[in-house]
């Protein structure tokens, strides 16, 4: 059993759903984004996506865009991003970890060594927002090969014509946008993504998880009465962000308020 299908067992065990926290590595520096990302699982997070920089971000708002400049700026590579997970993985065993990205710096690193590198730090699963199911074959045979799942996006536009494709190879769990633009903006409402939910599980039985939009602890505990899980990105990074002086660098406890975010987040979850 892998760590995705591990923790999402657990969570069914403890019949509860579970919160999905995305950091960007590298953000704004290593040695901040490495505390944040050890710190995650104690603070709450079930599930870690741990966002690759790219500076062409075209499904991400201002706030993870600008997340994704200030590590670059600073030195972040997809090779770097894989230490991270390396250095994570001496102090936890348990907590699964999606890389979530472009195609682009996979492609340029090699997609076959790129997974058996990425198995060998211990990510479990992959995101590449720009990659159709139809065009993913080239990484996805690889990345399984190395039992690393890859995890598919449905949208408030995939239909039940649209969904056999999407979810045919899909494994992990399956990730719902649940609004129609990019990331950090508007938030959807609930009756549209308790439709689209019932209709994506008439295709699979896969866990689900929902994010885009979700931005407060009211919100995560609503969207886990009705998901396997609740994704939190936009609020996190931007609660880092508040924690930059003017030069960008992090102020004292920047690291522990961002955790601190997160465990109000998680709260009512656990509750």
């Amino acid at each position: 059993m892998s760590r995705i299908e591990a923790r999402f067992a657990a969570l069914k065990r403890a019949g509860r759903a579970g919160l999905i926290t995305f950091v960007t590595a590298g953000d704004p520096d290593r040695d901040t984004s490495q505390a944040i990302l050890d710190g995650l699982p104690a603070a709450g997070a079930d599930l870690i996506e741990l966002g690759v920089p790219f500076s062409d971000p075209a499904a991400d708002g201002p706030v993870i865009e600008l997340a994704a400049q200030r590590a670059l700026k600073n030195g972040a590579t997809l090779a770097r991003t894989l230490e991270m997970v390396r250095n994570f993985r001496q102090k936890n065993h348990d907590t699964p970890i999606i890389l979530m990205g472009y195609y682009n710096p996979v492609y340029a690193y090699g997609t076959e060594r790129f997974c058996a590198d990425a198995a060998t730090a211990g990510v479990d699963g992959l995101i590449i927002v720009d990659l159709p199911p139809e065009e993913a074959a080239e990484l996805a045979g690889p990345a399984r090969a190395k039992g690393i799942d890859v995890i598919y996006l449905t949208t408030p536009t995939s239909d039940d014509v649209r969904l056999p494709t999407v979810l045919e190879s899909a494994s992990g769990f399956v990730y719902h946008v649940s609004i129609a633009g990019i990331t950090g903006t508007a938030s959807a409402k609930l009756d549209a993504v308790s439709e689209a939910l019932a209709r994506i599980r008439r295709h699979t039985k896969l866990p689900l998880a929902v994010g885009f939009g979700i931005k407060t602890a009211a919100q995560v505990a609503e969207i886990g009465k009705l998901a396997d899980a609740a994704v939190v990105g936009s609020a996190i990074v931007q609660k880092l962000a508040d924690q930059l002086d003017e030069n960008g660098k992090p102020k004292d406890g920047a690291a522990q308020s961002v955790l601190g975010f997160v465990r109000e987040l998680a709260a009512g979850l656990t509750a």
